[in-house]
């Protein structure tokens, strides 16, 4: 059993192109389709056990056994990360391990191995609005560090997407779904192969949703009102979650050629509960997303040598579709231009007003070479450029930013709504950033049941220097059905244009003098095939943070410093049994505790203890069920918020049903989330919404898919 783990773990990887089988031979079909294998880990597809990370894959199948309509409900599946909010649309925050900020950058994103990583503001984009699942394959996660392959960003974890190509679509479908919240929803996906060989995937998905509109009792203005004297907060009021969205990709292959283009487009999206965490029913954001890639693999160029090239595009947009209210109409601040300064207020009749825009692309080439003439081992090396501009940053406002010893301060502009484009008023200065990278990695298997991948990467960045991040990982095949890792990494995440630049900024200030956040980060980890039917897995981490970027108040306002150290300790347990071929449970325990060092206090904002479990089960002829239950144990405070009391825990229990061939050729599934109606909160920003994000109750939905 060793040698044929060993066979799998040394095929060649297509991350890039597609990939070679030369070491299946000796498998048995049975054997291969019991093999769940990661290309995230080194860049060569690699059995889940034996992958040098701790890793995740979830396919297709499994986001249909679960039920699952956005990826935020699939990566919440996923042990030691939690999906929480950001105050920015109700953007999703994928926290790692306890690894948690504002807008959540140290979380890298991939789509088909390139990143989706905005430039702006460092993370997948505010204008985020859910991503639909049905052009995709599978996930890929790794939980811990990934900057030795992947570069700036893949610091707490990685996702990577992989979007279906002809081989992962078996025929033509199209579907609808109805649901709850005024959800509408439809796709259409086909695969098949020319006359001339090209291997053709397409799918597109749309759907249009009001979104759950849960209450809030106060807001930010609620406060406000409070402490001027004026009644302008729209609270009570329900949050706004709307959006309609567009999603699109064409996969094109032919032997080693491989072409892919996606296209999201987000539309009215809503405010969630306000940029500022004031109530706004009436802003709107919309973005267009365009990723693509071309890459060939040169097979065979000498002797045990391959060489793997890619060029990939990413165009991203933040548009407002309707004004963008900060605070709403009626709100007042202290006029500084009273007399004395401050004795009355500066009303804004209507709203406090901003509405930020930008463009931006990311161009990158890759090329690597994998080797595998010297005994033992294989040798992967590689480099990259990559060039990112970001353009076009608009804004309009109609307030001046007054900084003052008690905090920036709110002043009516004496023009009103006025355009500050190419002022150095606006938002965000127009910024190009250039980069380049080296790689090295050797995967040596030194004797039957051991390998030691060792690996490190080297980048330049034009705007703040550079970087180097090895790794080292120590598999070792125990016995016939238990491996043991010992894992080492170190990441860093590069700061972002708003962290480096920004200007004119009430809430944050750049600092073109920043250092990138570093981790090292430690693992042991065994997993144990103990038959056919239980499989588990245990892991336990450290990691240590160094120049942690926050925002310290001062007299020019909060601006971007390397003042943090954290640490974190923690572990995850997973375990799958299969009595029989129709039932599956599934199960997994994640704990973590992360610690600001400069106050010896817990981080906050995620979850110290999660589980989750799945059943699914065929208990007729084409009738599969599930049942997940998740719970989310009680989230603590942020050491800067002044509430003691933590987030209450929760639990949710979801249910899918699905008949296959319902009538011929016709397939009908019925989801039922949050079944109980349980209460679920996630933690708001410092200062803002005092009650917390609140997040859907009882919801139904409905689809049916025809296969043609």
């Amino acid at each position: 059993m060793i040698k044929k783990i060993v066979a799998v773990s040394v095929v060649l990887a297509s991350g890039l192109a597609g990939a070679s089988d030369d070491g299946l031979w000796d498998m048995s079909l049975e054997e291969l389709g019991q093999v769940r294998v990661v290309s995230l880990a080194t860049g060569s597809e690699t059995p889940l056990d034996k992958a040098a990370a701790v890793a995740t894959v979830i396919t297709a199948d499994d986001i249909t056994a679960m039920g699952a309509t956005d990826i935020d409900q699939v990566l919440e599946t996923v042990p030691g990360l939690h999906v929480n909010r950001s105050n920015q649309t109700y953007a999703p925050k994928y926290t790692f391990r306890g690894i948690t900020s504002l807008l959540n950058p140290q979380t890298l994103m991939l789509v088909n191995g390139i990143p989706i990583t905005t430039a702006a503001i460092g993370n997948r984009g505010n204008v985020w609005g859910g991503m639909q699942i049905k052009s995709i394959a599978k996930i890929e996660v790794i939980r811990g560090p990934g900057s030795a392959l992947y570069g700036a960003d893949a610091f707490a974890g990685v996702i990577n997407i992989v979007t279906k190509g002809k081989q992962d679509i078996n025929g033509t479908q199209a579907g609808i779904r109805v649901g709850s919240f005024n959800t509408k929803a439809g796709w259409v996906q086909t695969g098949f192969s020319t006359a001339n060989d090209f291997d053709i995937g397409f799918s597109l998905e749309y759907q249009t949703t009001d979104g759950q509109d849960e209450q809030v009792d106060q807001d930010i203005q609620s406060a406000l009102d409070g402490a001027f004297g004026t009644s302008a907060s729209l609270a009570p009021g329900g949050v706004h979650t709307g959006v309609k969205s567009t999603d699109m990709r064409l996969d094109i292959k032919k032997d080693n050629l491989r072409f892919r283009v996606g296209y999201q487009g987000r539309f009215n999206l809503e405010n969630g509960p306000g940029l500022s965490e004031a109530l706004d029913p009436d802003g709107q954001f919309e973005s267009d997303r365009i990723n693509s890639d071309l890459s060939y693999l040169f097979k065979e160029v000498i002797p045990d040598l391959d060489i793997e090239s890619r060029v990939s595009y990413f165009y991203n947009t933040q548009e407002v579709a309707k004004g963008s209210v900060l605070f709403p109409p009626g709100t007042g601040w202290p006029d500084l231009t009273a007399t004395p300064p401050g004795s009355q207020l500066a009303v804004f009749n209507d709203g406090i007003i901003g509405e930020p825009e930008y463009r931006e692309e990311q161009a990158r080439f890759d090329l690597s070479t994998v080797y595998r003439g010297v005994d033992d081992h294989r040798i992967r090396v590689g480099a990259g450029y990559f060039w990112g501009d970001l353009y076009e940053t608009k804004e309009k406002k109609n307030f001046d930013v007054v900084f003052t010893p008690l905090g920036p301060l709110l002043q009516p502009k004496a023009g009103g709504l006025v355009d500050v484009t190419d002022t150095d008023e606006v938002f965000l200065p127009e910024k190009e950033r250039t980069s380049y990278h080296l790689f090295a990695q050797d995967e040596w298997q030194f004797s039957d049941n051991w390998q030691l991948v060792t690996g490190v990467r080297y980048d330049d960045y034009s705007d703040f220097g550079d970087t180097v991040n090895p790794r080292a990982a120590l598999i070792w095949a125990t016995t016939d059905s238990i491996t043991t890792k010992l894992l080492y990494g170190r990441a860093f995440r590069s700061p972002s244009i708003a962290e480096l630049f920004a200007t004119a900024n009430p809430v944050a200030l750049g600092n073109s003098g920043l250092e990138p956040e570093t981790i090292d980060t430690y693992e042991l980890a065994l997993s144990q095939q103990v038959n056919r039917e239980w499989l588990y897995s245990v892991n336990l981490f450290y990691y240590s943070i160094d120049d942690y970027i926050d925002f310290v108040p001062s007299a020019e306002g909060n601006v971007a410093q390397n003042i943090g150290e954290r640490t974190g300790k923690g572990g995850e347990f997973e375990l799958q049994y299969d009595p029989t071929t129709d039932l599956r449970l599934l199960a997994n325990y994640a704990y973590q505790r992360a610690t600001d060092d400069n106050t010896d206090k817990l981080v906050g904002e995620a979850p110290n203890n999660q589980i989750y479990g799945r059943t699914e089960w065929t208990f007729m002829p084409q009738w599969h069920t599930s049942l997940q239950v998740n719970w989310v144990g009680e989230q603590k405070r942020a050491k800067s918020d002044p509430r003691t009391t933590p987030v209450d825990d929760y639990v949710t229990v979801d249910l899918t049903l699905r008949k296959q061939n319902l009538i011929d050729r016709l397939d009908a599934t019925l989801m039922v989330k949050n079944i109980f109606d349980e209460d679920v909160f996630e933690p708001s920003a410092v200062g803002g919404v005092p009650g917390d994000y609140p997040m859907a109750g009882i919801s139904l939905f409905g689809e049916v898919a025809y296969n043609f």
